[in-house]
Parts: structure tokens; sequence; C-alpha cells
């Protein structure tokens, strides 16, 4: 039976099944596990700020923000984000979803790890980042009570130790290509695992440049 919590449920939509189905035959249990966790968290932060957002739109942006640390949706030269959106698109595009609403997914997936921004934006957006925040942050945990997390947590569980299994998750990910993490959270994954690894430096980019002045 689906969870259901405060009226929140996963959409009965042939495209939410379907989009269900991929991500568990392509992502670890973990990662999936962790992404319907999202969903549930970021459904419930729209509840508590009093936004309406499209169930279904979010359950697509919530899925599919881990995509781009797969083998299969994994590019050599772009941000794992970015990666994540364009499957979350192409996945979109099979569907009768508009344009408007495939950017909507497109730009929550791609900003899932820019804190500050997409609170400020439509809620598919701002909810997809609050869902991640929720569940490897520890952000607004209080925001939720008990009985809610323990629902979620028992319909989709964290691992023993999914502290230290998600930054794993995420090295394995992203270690192929360290310079798509500059400048952002990743970069301190990599730092984490790698002692020694050169993050890159804004301020040096800035004087190396061509310019003589």
């Amino acid at each position: 039976m689906t969870l259901n919590i405060n009226g929140i449920r996963i959409p009965d939509s042939k495209m939410a099944r379907e989009a269900t189905e991929l991500v568990r035959d392509t992502e670890s249990e973990l990662l999936f596990n962790h992404s319907s966790r999202v969903y549930y968290w970021g459904a419930l932060a729209g509840k508590q700020r009093g936004l309406a957002v499209d169930s279904e739109l979010l359950y697509i942006g919530c899925m599919f923000h881990d995509m781009g640390l797969t083998h299969d949706y994994c590019s050599c030269d772009k941000r794992f984000e970015v990666d994540g959106a364009n499957a979350a698109r192409e996945f979109l595009r099979q569907h009768t979803v508009s344009q408007a609403d495939i950017d909507k997914v497109w730009t929550a997936i791609a900003l899932h790890t820019t804190p500050g921004i997409p609170e400020f934006m439509d809620p598919v957006i701002a909810l997809v980042t609050a869902g991640v925040e929720m569940d490897v942050l520890g952000i607004n945990y209080q925001g939720y009570d008990d009985e809610q997390r323990e629902a979620v947590v028992a319909a989709h569980p964290r691992t023993p130790q999914f502290k230290e299994d998600i930054i794993s998750a995420f090295y394995d990910g992203v270690k192929g290509k360290p310079h798509t993490t500059f400048g952002n959270v990743k970069a301190d994954v990599i730092a984490d695992k790698q002692p020694g690894f050169d993050k890159g430096n804004f301020c040096s980019i800035i004087r190396g440049s061509r310019w003589a002045s």
C-alpha cells in the first residue's frame, strides 16, 4: 500500500509509475530510497509553506535528482546535476508535458545543490531542494513531527550508516570528473575522500586570466 501522510502520496499516474520503475531499475537501493524520501519531505514542506505544487512534476524532480550519479546517465564532462536534469527532460519529453513544465523540473534538479536560490523560485524548484536538504543535511528536521519522520523512513529506509553511505555514493558518482565540481558542494565530497585534492580557487582563476589587469 502506498504511503499516505496528511494526504500526500506518490502520484498514481502512468508517468509516475514509469518514473518509479526506471529509477528503481537504474539507481542503487540507497539512492532510490533517498529519492523517494526526498519527495515526501518536499511535499510536506510545501504544506508547511502553503505552496500549491504539481505533485507529479515534484515527484519526477525528486526521483531524477540523483540520476546523474549513475553509470547509465553520467557524462564525462557535465555536472552530475545537469546529467540528472537532462535525464528527466528526456523522460518528460516522452509524455505529454509542456516545455514550461519540463523546464521547471530541469531547473529544480540542476539547482538542487545550490542553496539560497531555489527557495525563491517556482514551488517545484523550491521543494525539490527542500526535500534534499531535509534528507541529507537535516535542514528543517524539527519541522516534521516524529510520526511523519518515522512513517517515511519505515517505507523508504535509511541505511544504518546513511550519512557515510550517501557521501560515498556522491563520491562514486563524481570522482571520475572532478573538474565538474569546481565551486559546488561535490568538491567537498572529493576533498573528504582524497586528502590533498585541489578544489580550485576562484580568486586564483581571476588573477591567472589572460587579462593584463
